[in-house]
């Protein structure tokens, strides 16, 4: 074929891309909170999350990288944004989607539970939440990438956002995207995090002050791990064992395993003096505690967990949370939730080392779902055939590469954080039946954080009778909104 030939024939088109759009719904809404009616604005969809152009390569403009679901609350009728505080909020996992903290506590409606939290009988429901926080801060709900309908963006993969690094720069990057487009930069500004999303939220509260220069009134902590040393049983680590026993006293306390009645907190406060002061020492000792020493720390552990002095014995004083969850109520066929102890699973083996499932969190998974799924097509019409990713567990193996040959550890960052903006307000929630992240871990993270003086009066820490999500328990719930409520005006 001559050259000639060759320049006719038509030159074959290059494909563009198709272009990623934002996908956003919005309905308006009314509840009463508190005798006020409240009317608000509800904002539903995607958000598209843009990298910024590399001028050393050849693509011109900011390349697609994720479709951020979020749906976000705001009151309607406010004169002044400034003076309307703002709240981002997401839960944990990692893999968690926001559904947790959206349905249960903080939104306008919320999962018809049990006055204890216990799974209702199917078809579930939903309610006015009597108990939302909107009436003090608007709300957005971020789910991170792979979780809830946020997704990668065509040809990008979603592994690289499966790591704590990239996931604290691409929420926090929305964050400050959604801030810019709504124009709230001088509004106060929250973070609300529950298990994972407390690590995630101390991180963020560094990354945005330093990288975008956001500044927050407060982060509050729902469920708190800074420090992942506290709650991994590893042979060598100690810690975890002495963290955890006032939540095997309380649990135990809770199912009347224990010979002792007093009331719940005067045991707590019992149980975590004689863990600091004569149970660490012995595990720390090791082989070199001496058979008298060994004797009174077996008396007084099988004294606070129920457990037997024999299995406590077998065990070389040292007993892990699923040893735990399974043997406690061994005797009697049972087994304790690990989010919630106060929840009890049947399991096929009663002889087994482990329990077949935790109990306190299929009570939620179902009627969280379901939940959703009908009020995000039928209240706030967004439509999507797309699973939404309650809890992905594809997201696993998380990346800690920065984290390499050491446990996670975030404090420092809140540290950091709190002392280049002493105005930083931290509020910790803690329930006392929580076995993923018990309250006694988090008071020595916070007991370790070297504050300076003038600013430990910012942090402030609340207990409920309750687990991991405290708020699935009435009480708790109506308790929490009164001390979040609190905690806003005090720090905006």
């Amino acid at each position: 074929m001559s050259e000639e030939t060759k320049s006719l024939e038509p030159k074959e088109e290059k494909k563009e891309k198709p272009e990623v759009k934002d996908n956003l719904v919005v309905t308006r809404h009314k509840i009463t909170l508190n005798g006020q009616e409240i009317p608000y604005t509800v904002t539903a969809g995607t958000m598209v999350l843009k990298e910024e152009p590399d001028r050393e390569k050849e693509y011109e403009g900011e390349k697609p990288k994720a479709q951020f679901f979020f749906v976000a609350y705001t009151k309607d009728d406010i004169e002044n944004p400034a003076n309307r505080p703002l709240t981002f909020s997401f839960n944990g996992g990692p893999g968690s989607s926001s559904v947790w903290l959206h349905l249960g506590l903080l939104g306008p409606r919320r999962v018809a539970m049990t006055y204890e939290g216990d799974l209702p009988k199917p078809p579930f429901q939903l309610t006015d939440n009597e108990f939302s926080l909107l009436d003090q801060t608007d709300l957005v709900f971020i789910d991170p990438v792979s979780t809830g309908y946020s997704r990668p963006a065509q040809g990008e993969k979603a592994k690289q956002f499966h790591g704590f690094k990239k996931d604290v720069e691409s929420v926090g990057d929305f964050i400050r995207l959604y801030t810019t487009r709504y124009n709230r930069w001088l509004s106060p500004k929250f973070l609300i995090g529950e298990s994972y999303g407390t690590t995630r939220a101390s991180a963020l509260a560094g990354y945005l002050q330093e990288r975008h220069g956001f500044y927050l009134n407060g982060v509050m902590l729902v469920s708190t791990v800074l420090n992942f040393g506290t709650i991994d049983f590893t042979p060598g680590n100690e810690l975890p064992y002495v963290l955890f026993l006032p939540s095997y006293a309380a649990t135990a306390w809770y199912h009347r395993a224990l010979k002792i009645r007093r009331p719940l907190e005067a045991l707590l406060t019992e149980v975590e003096r004689f863990a600091l002061e004569e149970y660490a020492p012995a595990l720390l000792k090791g082989d070199s505690l001496s058979k008298r020493e060994r004797v009174a720390v077996l008396e007084k552990l099988a004294r606070y967990t129920g457990l037997s002095p024999e299995y406590l014995d077998r065990s070389n004083l040292r007993v892990p949370d699923f040893r735990f969850f399974k043997e406690l109520l061994r005797p009697r066929g049972r087994t304790v939730g690990r989010l919630d102890s106060r929840f009890l699973g049947i399991d096929r083996d009663t002889l087994g080392e482990t329990a077949d499932y935790d109990p306190s969190y299929t009570n939620i998974l179902g009627p969280y779902t379901a939940a959703f799924y009908d009020y995000v097509r039928r209240e706030l019409n967004y439509e999507t055939d797309l699973p939404y990713e309650i809890l992905n567990f594809q997201v696993w193996p998380w990346s800690y590469a920065e984290h390499e040959n050491q446990y996670v550890y975030v404090a420092e960052t809140l540290r950091k954080a709190m002392t280049i903006n002493p105005h930083l307000k931290i509020f910790v929630a803690n329930g006392y039946y929580d076995l993923a992240t018990p309250y006694f871990a988090t008071e020595y993270v916070f007991n370790h954080l070297g504050l300076d003086p003038t600013l430990r009066d910012n942090v402030r820490m609340a207990y409920y009778e309750a687990g991991h999500m405290m708020y699935i328990h009435l009480p708790a719930l109506e308790q929490m909104k009164n001390d979040l409520a609190e905690f806003i005006q005090q720090a905006k």
